[in-house]
């Protein structure tokens, strides 16, 4: 089969489209004939070496939508033939193995599904870790992304007030997920101050503000990033380590099915080109998200 792998660290021009023996499913787990997989920045963080050591060459992928052709031991409730979207490894593929996965709800293509799983999770977790309440108001830096996307939509059907830091051309788009928006940039800080005070903030894009975030909530221990590795130095927290995925994956379906969450997919990308999918993904300003088509 055909997977997308790198043999050494790098930049994208390390990956490759190679031919390699197909995974099987193992116990309490199915594999899939992957339709679409999800970009995620965690992608290209493991292409570039961040989460050393690991066994080299390797395939690249989380994220996945497809249709389920074998189930491993210990799995009910699923069959071949079935459409799921989850997680798993080595996704950027024509067959991957999932160990967390759900049904896909009803009107949602292979496409737009393999953008939601770590997404969701990420989005649900960050939420949860900064500790935001209902009648409370979020800050979000980096809030036109998938992520973002995702923690617009879930804080608003929480009753969480939203502020929004995107580009100028991802405005609307923010408003129109129900945020208040404003740009980057000199003088941003004031321009978030003059829409309303910040209980918690989270950062998403790494963009070296976390001394200011814990400037407009006047408490470090209310913000949280995922993206900047200078977290320490300034006294925040970074959250990277995954929750319950098949718990998001299941409160994902829930949303996307009751119409209060939609990610929408900015670029698909061909197999062959998933180098070209990464050169994006670490360029940011996504609105929604990338995906794989396969």
């Amino acid at each position: 089969m055909k997977r997308v792998s790198f043999a050494e660290f790098g930049g994208p021009e390390v990956l490759r489209l190679v031919e390699v023996e197909e995974p099987h499913a193992g116990p309490g787990q199915v594999r899939i004939a992957v339709r679409a997989a999800g970009v995620n920045p965690v992608d290209w963080r493991i292409r570039e070496g961040q989460f050393q050591p690991m066994e080299l060459p390797a395939g690249i992928g989380l994220d996945a939508a497809g249709v389920v052709d074998e189930v491993g031991d210990g799995v009910d409730g699923i069959a071949v033939g079935d459409a799921v979207f989850g997680e798993g490894s080595s996704t950027y593929a024509e067959f991957a193995v999932l160990t967390a996965w759900a049904r896909m709800p009803g009107g949602l293509t292979f496409e737009e599904a393999a953008g939601y799983p770590s997404v969701v999770e990420t989005a649900l977790r960050i939420l949860r870790e900064v500790g935001v309440e209902s009648g409370q108001t979020l800050l979000v830096n980096g809030a036109s992304g998938g992520v973002g996307s995702a923690v617009l939509q879930i804080a608003r059907e929480r009753g969480i007030t939203v502020i929004g830091t995107a580009g100028a051309a991802n405005q609307d788009y923010l408003r129109g997920l129900g945020a208040l928006a404003t740009t980057y940039g000199e003088g941003w800080v004031e321009r978030v101050r003059q829409l309303g005070h910040v209980d918690a903030a989270l950062d998403l894009a790494g963009s070296g503000v976390l001394r200011e975030l814990v400037e407009l909530t006047g408490d470090a221990g209310k913000v949280l990033t995922t993206a900047d590795r200078g977290a320490e130095d300034a006294g925040v927290r970074f959250s990277g380590v995954a929750g319950s995925v098949p718990d998001a994956l299941a409160d994902a379906a829930r949303l996307i099915s009751q119409g209060k969450l939609h990610i929408p997919v900015e670029k698909s990308y061909a197999l062959a080109d998933a180098a070209a999918a990464h050169v994006d993904s670490q360029a940011g300003h996504t609105r929604g998200r990338r995906v794989i088509i396969v």
